[in-house]
Formats: C-alpha cells, structure tokens, sequence
C-alpha cells in the first residue's frame, strides 16, 4: 500500500478527449485528479475525430456527457459506397433494442472536448491545468510523481498518460512506438456546403472520375459542415493549390455549384503504432500515446475513450485497496489486446484503401469492377469495417463458464456477439426509469433473480438489481437468459464478468469477484 492517502490525485498527462473523459470517471468514483495540459489553451479547430459510437456515448454519459455530445452531433444510418460512376453499396445501420443511442453520432472532437471541459469546470474533484508542460515521470514504491517542465514535480498515487501520439512520456518512459507509417498523403477539409441530402448520410468513393486511381470519403457534421477526405499525390502542395484555383475545382466536384465555406483544412497521413506495454507499474498510458491506427473505421478515440474507462476504474480500486496484483496489469492485457485487434482490422482496410503490392492492387480492382454487376462481390468492399466493443473473453478477470465453447464464436467486426461472460452486457431500462448502462459503475452490479449477498463485500457491489424489475421486452430476458437460482455479475465498465448458477451463489460470487479484482487466476 502507498503512504500517500485517498486524498492525493491521480495525475491524468494530456487534457484532450481521453485524458479529460479519464479525470471525470475517476470524479464519479470520488478520486481527485489532476490534468496537466502542455499547451496554454485549448484552440478548437478543425474537426480531427467525429464519429462517436453507440457504446461510447454510453462511456460518456457516465462522464457526465453523453447526452451533450449526442444533441450537439449529427445522427446518420445510411452509408453510400461508390466506384467510378456506378453505386455499389447502400447500407442502413438498424437501431439496436434498448439502446440509448443511434449506432454513430458525428460531433466533432473539438466540441466533445469543450462539452468535457464545461463539466470539468463544474467537478471540484477534477484540476485541469494548462500550460504544464509533464517531460517524464519517476515512480516508486509510494507513487508517482510528474516532472513538470519549470514548475515544481507533483506527487500522485497513480499516472493515466494520455499525452497524444507525438507523448513525451511514452519516450521517457524508454518505450518503443512499434509499427509503420503509410507515405500515402490525404487532405482533410471541412466545408460549410449545402449538399441537398434529405437524410445525412457517409459517401465512400473510390477512383471516381474526379479523383481517379484515389479515393474520397464525405462525413455529415453539424452547422451544416462536411468533412471531405481526398486521397492525394504524395507530392500534393496545399498552398499552390490553393493559389492556382484547383482546391476549387476540388470542392466543386463534391459541392457542386451550391455556395461554401472552407472552415478548416490540413494534409496528414497515416500510422498503425503501438506500445510494448500499456503499462509501467502506476502509469497506465491511453489514446494515442498508445497505439495510432488509420482513422477509417472510427476506432482511435473510439478506443481511445474505451481505455480511460478501462483505467479509471481499475486505478479507483487499487487506490482503496480493494485491487489484487492482477488488477492493474490487467489494464495491459484487456486495452492491448483491443489495440491489436484495431490494427489487425484498419491495417486489412488499409491494404485494400491503399494496396502496397500487385497482388494486393490486383485483389482490389478485381473486387471493385466485379461489384457493378456481381453482389457477392460487395460485402468484400472494405472502404473500414465500423468501431465496437473489443470483448474480453480472454481476460483473466472474466469467469469463463466450462458449458460455453468460446472458440466457436465470430469474432470478425459486425458479427453480433453473444451474450457470455467477457462481452459488453446488454442494455436494458429499468422500472424505476434509470438504463442499466447509467447505473453501471463506480462499484459492480449484481443482476439477480434473489439476492445471495448475506457474505459479499459490499464495497465492491452497488445495490442489486432484481431482475423482476427489468423492462422484459428488452434484450436481457433474451439475451442473458437468466433463469430462477441464476444471477450476473457487471463490471463497473458495464461487462458482463461471469454468470453464476451454481448451488451456492454467495460462494461463486464471491470467487468470481476476487478474480474479477484481480486476486485470483482463472
């Protein structure tokens, strides 16, 4: 155990999205925190990540935003996919039962981070401060303190690093940014247009007549901007083509002759990076400073988000000492092996976006030209295979049950998983008007048909949830299947963690939350 007390912060490395969404996690479970943001204020420009998922918002609204980052997006359902002149793919995303939310909210990351920011302003547990530049941390067995540069180091119990891709911790720190580059080059814009969509609706083009041999993505936002992507020459000046009237020409073959505005624009390209370890002892690194990932499939702040609720309530409880040895590293194994499987996918959208080999150009075209006419050809189309939930059926934390075969269950994006110890459980409003996905977290929750908690520890459980009181129309009634003498244990990220039917439920109870504290292996 560490001398320092309850009372002395977490220290949280970089004020962005994820940093900001770890502090008010922590707030909720009643832990101080400090942010400390290098720059001197935050500058809202440009759109950067928009695409917020369902799962997510539900992250967010536990942060104190959900519903903000919701109202002040755009909701779309419908994604178009193009080649050359011809359609050949127009999908619809359904509502999920539930759930809360659409499947994809568009709200741009600068406005997340200001919607955050207004609810950091109003949490006193939560310090953010600017201009605070951290060039490394040094730890030992009673902490860690943040070196800051020209002010006085900071002590606290444990650090989040959430410091961006370029972090200056992850180097201090000696850890290696394992991975690639991609040459190829991309101008991002968004532009204030009037594009005559009854609906808001993604567009994926590839090799269209106005950008031949490359490919254009456009992304409905709110205040009537989009977000353009072009992939351009490697050689691409922005400036000359800004002066020489082609960005123009650019423009008008999305816009058409309506009137816009260019609200912002920047050339970038992409990376597929990730850290050895996402965890040194006390410091626990998130986001970008963790992995990078290309952006098409929504999967960077996405998981970025993921891994500050990850850690924040992994960090609650080892600060009260209700943690095992297990439990922090498990931060490493469950938000890592999530990290690989973003890879694996956007790094498979990658080879077809941007193929690097002749049997890799050739795979593509032939896919492409065969899509016009041949529909078994279109679900092969990869323009990025959408963000979910990473499930945790290998953590050490989840209570595998003996009677389920895991290793039968997809595994591939988009495949509905089923409803087994390790997946994200499923929503469902209770009748007292609270959504199960609200009352998860900062403790576990017990949904049950009796209440076996004469022995359990109550510092760990919220109140129960007696399954009489569930909206049975939803998902767990079908989903879980919980039947008489059975109960579930829920994750303070809102996992479903294992399913107890046994002769004695105080007992399986009890075992399954020391291993899902990290006391116990599996």
């Amino acid at each position: 155990m560490s001398t320092l007390s309850n009372r002395d912060p977490v220290i949280i490395v970089g004020g962005g999205p994820v940093g900001m969404t770890a502090a008010l996690l922590l707030a909720r479970a009643s832990v101080p925190t400090v942010v400390l943001e290098a720059e001197p204020n935050r500058t809202p420009i440009g759109s950067k990540s928009i695409c917020v998922q369902r799962d997510v918002l539900d992250i967010l609204q536990r942060a104190g935003v959900g519903d903000a980052v919701a109202d002040a997006g755009v909701t779309w359902y419908r994604g178009r996919t193009f080649y050359r002149e011809h359609e050949v793919l127009d999908l619809t995303f359904p509502e999920v039962p539930g759930s809360a939310w659409p499947p994809f909210v568009n709200t741009p990351q600068s406005v997340v981070e200001m919607l955050l920011e207004q609810r950091i302003a109003g949490e006193p547990l939560v310090d953010l401060r600017y201009d605070h530049r951290v060039t490394g941390v040094e730890q030992d067995d009673d902490g860690v303190t943040a070196i800051v540069d020209g002010r006085k180091p900071l002590r606290g119990t444990h650090c989040v690093v959430a410091d961006g891709s370029r972090s200056t911790v992850r180097r201090a720190l000696g850890l290696s940014f394992e991975g690639h580059s991609f040459p190829d080059k991309f101008l991002i814009a968004d532009v204030r247009v009037d594009l005559g969509l009854e609906r808001p609706e993604r567009r994926f083009y590839f090799d269209p007549p106005w950008n031949p041999g490359r490919q254009v993505l456009v992304h409905p936002q709110p205040d009537g901007v989009v977000r353009i992507d072009w992939q351009v020459p490697e050689e691409f000046d922005l400036d000359a083509e800004h002066a020489s009237g082609v960005l123009d020409a650019r423009i008008r073959k999305v816009a058409g002759d309506a009137e816009y505005e260019i609200v912002w624009m920047s050339s970038y390209t992409f990376h597929q990076r990730c850290v050895p370890t996402m965890r040194v002892g006390r410091v626990l690194l998130a986001g970008d400073a963790a992995h990078l990932m290309s952006p098409f499939g929504a999967r960077g702040l996405n998981s970025g988000i993921a891994d500050a609720e990850n850690a924040a309530w992994k960090i609650a409880l080892d600060r009260d000492g209700l943690a095992g040895p297990g439990l922090l590293e498990s931060y490493d194994i469950e938000r890592r092996a999530a990290a690989a499987e973003n890879l694996r996918i956007t790094g498979t959208t990658m080879r077809f976006l941007v193929p690097s080999t002749e049997e890799d150009r050739g795979r593509r075209l032939e896919v492409l030209e065969r899509s016009v006419h041949d529909e078994s050809a279109r679900p092969l189309i990869d323009s990025g295979k959408l963000s979910e939930p990473f499930w945790y059926v290998d953590s050490p934390l989840t209570t595998r049950p003996s009677t389920v075969d895991y290793s039968a269950f997809p595994r591939e994006p988009g495949v509905p998983r089923p409803a087994v110890p390790g997946v994200l459980c499923p929503d469902v409003r209770l009748d007292w008007g609270m959504r199960l996905r609200e009352y998860v977290g900062p403790k576990f929750v017990l949904l049950t048909h009796q209440c076996p908690l004469d022995s359990a520890p109550s510092e760990l459980l919220a109140q129960p949830v007696p399954l009489e009181h569930a909206d049975w129309d939803g998902p767990l009634r079908t989903v879980l299947d919980l039947q008489p003498e059975t109960a579930a244990l829920v994750r303070p990220d809102g996992y479903l963690t294992a399913v107890l039917a046994g002769d004695d439920l105080r007992d399986e109870l009890d075992t399954a939350l020391r291993r899902a504290t990290g006391w116990c292996d599996r």
